[in-house]
């Protein structure tokens, strides 16, 4: 025997029903905690900040830098030529 029950109700509605406790405030307040820490690190990202980040540590991060475009150019250039 097959029995089938369809059941049309907000999650709300379901949550209530079946005892569980409402989240929307924590919801809430998480969502607002990650968009204020994305805005946060969005303003870090700025090609200026990040200059003023390279620039504190002098010539070495210029160089490590260099070194990875020239690394990243040159694999770029093995893969198109399939060598």
């Amino acid at each position: 025997m097959k029995v089938s029950v369809e059941v049309d109700c907000t999650p709300e509605e379901a949550r209530t029903f079946l005892g569980l406790p409402d989240v929307r405030a924590l919801n809430e307040h998480m969502v607002a905690e990650m968009k204020k820490r994305m805005d946060a690190n969005i303003a870090m990202a700025a090609p200026e900040e990040l200059m003023k980040t390279w620039m504190a540590f002098g010539g070495q991060a210029q160089e490590q830098f260099m070194k990875l475009m020239t690394a990243a150019t040159t694999a770029g250039m093995r893969g198109k030529t399939g060598g």
